[in-house]
């Protein structure tokens, strides 16, 4: 997004408010056209926000000329009449919408809220449409009109940049997606799958057996972003596509991620790989369960222990003392404030207090390289070659071999280390079996798709991660977050700073029998206070 734009998410409506040097530029571009394409300058050039009666005359005059289908005037009474008439074209056009009555609201200072009712006729079907939306009346810098301040969600709510609106055939067949005992999965009883129902029609629509229908879609831009359903005119037959998920865990996700903004957790089967659950809390509909490219924080170290316990540095109950500080070629890396040192620790110490210093001190240990924590994460967790096929677009993780400050960052999940809840899900997963199955979400005999494969890890290692997991669950840094969970129960906590954030980002990852979860808010701090009750929450279901 360029410079000066911000976003704001106002009762379900997108807005956009362009300021500063985002604003000035794009005014001195349209001075030509007089900001909004009209003819002629006032004479007298006013300056300072629209007052009411000038809110209501461009509102009255857009909105008119909207409802008569004239894209071109209604353009013309915006800050961006090119991109609006665009949209405005296709409104009718393409979208086939007709009979178009808007009423206007309260007006908010230069915010006006309004309702769209209207028809959609295609092929000789129709429905009716109606939703609500806002805009914001600003003053042009070069003329000093009162403008609509354009932006997609002036058309609908739920279009962002460069989308559209088309009413056709669909290009895939609805489907009834049903979890893994049969019962209906719909977005009015789990919202957060929407994204997710979505990616699975485009994907397994054909596949299903449905026959296809005609609707009214939000067509996103991006190449192989699924479009989004708004209203359908003529209902296909949809075809019957069987997911791996768990009503009951969904429906504990779901309610979990509520508790904090910008969360995102996944729950997998570990004996099997099958994902349980996928929920995210977000306002721009990223399926950042499966998607996130983000630090994972000390949730990391998972992978970092086996390392050193796979090449013979150190075991659970060796030595892995925990100083206050560590110094890597020339930075010096530090614990949590109030961490007290250790020197006579072990490796299941250090590693359920979560002290970094630890970790950091023993990399350089022989036979380590560069190389050694990517072979890990590649050759025993099934990370990082981008061969996962979970049924939809997911990320498998990158853990690079790099040398410098990085290396050592990368041993306690910062650095250029990248994960997403999925990933740490499928580590915890490996760690507890010893064996590493790739996640998925639709069967692999539906399409014939091949899952990637890894050779998982000793017995032995596996035996050492899993007691240590459970000592951080029942004594260390995750004791709180997984307190009242019966069960053989283990976890690791993260947080992760990220550039321009506040706060770190919280991670937590746990399992409880053969269930396995992790979860991820943005700016939640330390793993146990946000990322930690989400997880639980779900482990308690039992899948």
């Amino acid at each position: 997004m360029a410079k000066g734009v911000k976003v704001a998410v106002i009762g379900g409506v997108f807005a956009v408010m362009v300021g500063g040097a985002g604003y000035g530029a794009f005014n001195i571009v349209s001075a030509l056209s007089g900001d909004g394409g009209t003819s002629g300058v006032s004479a007298e050039k006013k300056s300072g926000p629209p007052g009411k009666d000038e809110v209501e005359a461009t509102t009255a005059k857009f909105f008119a000329a909207w409802e008569k289908g004239e894209a071109a005037a209604a353009a013309s009474y915006t800050n961006n009449d090119a991109a609006a008439e665009r949209l405005l074209t296709a409104f009718g056009d393409d979208a086939h919408i007709t009979d178009v009555k808007i009423t206007p609201g309260t007006a908010s200072g230069t915010t006006v809220p309004y309702t769209v009712k209207a028809k959609v006729a295609y092929d000789g079907k129709s429905e009716p449409l109606g939703y609500k939306s806002e805009l914001k009346v600003v003053r042009g810098v070069t003329t000093g009109r009162a403008l609509v301040d354009w932006q997609p969600a002036v058309v609908h709510p739920g279009l962002k940049k460069d989308d559209t609106l088309v009413t056709e055939k669909s290009a895939n067949p609805p489907i009834e997606a049903v979890g893994r005992d049969g019962t209906e999965l719909t977005k009015e009883k789990y919202p957060s799958l929407g994204p997710v129902l979505d990616a699975l029609r485009a994907k397994y629509g054909k596949e299903a057996g449905g026959t296809p229908g005609i609707e009214l879609v939000i067509r996103h831009a991006g190449e192989g972003v699924a479009d989004t359903p708004l209203l359908t005119l003529a209902k296909g037959k949809p075809g019957k596509l069987t997911t791996t998920i768990s009503p009951g865990a969904q429906a504990a996700a779901e309610k979990a991620v509520e508790r904090f903004a910008q969360s995102s957790v996944v729950a997998v089967k570990p004996s099997t790989g099958e994902v349980l659950a996928v929920a995210n809390n977000r306002t721009d509909g990223f399926n950042a369960a499966f998607e996130a490219q983000s630090a994972p924080g000390s949730t990391m170290k998972i992978v970092t222990a086996a390392m050193l316990i796979d090449n013979g540095v150190t075991s659970m109950n060796s030595a892995a003392p925990c100083p206050d500080t560590a110094v890597w070629q020339s930075q010096t890396f530090k614990n949590l404030t109030g961490m007290k040192p250790n020197e006579d620790a072990t490796l299941a110490n250090s590693f359920m207090r979560s002290c970094n210093t630890a970790f950091i001190k023993l990399i350089d240990e022989k036979p380590l390289t560069d190389a050694s924590l990517t072979q890990e994460a590649e050759e025993r967790f099934g990370l990082g070659q981008d061969n996962w096929k979970t049924g939809i677009v997911s990320f498998d993780g990158s853990v690079p071999a790099v040398g410098g400050p990085d290396r050592a960052a990368g041993a306690i999940g910062q650095g250029q280390v990248q994960m997403s809840p999925l990933n740490m899900a499928s580590v915890t997963a490996t760690a507890i079996t010893g064996g590493f199955r790739q996640p998925y979400l639709v069967s692999p005999e539906l399409d014939g798709r091949e899952l990637a494969r890894a050779e998982g890890l000793r017995a032995s290692t596996a035996a050492q991660l899993k007691q240590m997991m459970r000592l951080t669950a029942t004594q260390g840094t995750a004791e709180e977050a997984m307190r009242g969970l019966g069960g053989d129960i283990g976890a690791k906590t993260g947080s992760a700073e990220v550039d321009g954030n506040a706060k770190s980002n919280s991670w937590f990852t746990g399992f409880r029998g053969d269930i396995a979860a992790a979860a991820m808010t943005e700016e939640g701090g330390h793993g146990g206070d946000a990322a930690g009750p989400i997880v639980a929450a779900v482990l308690r279901t039992g899948g």
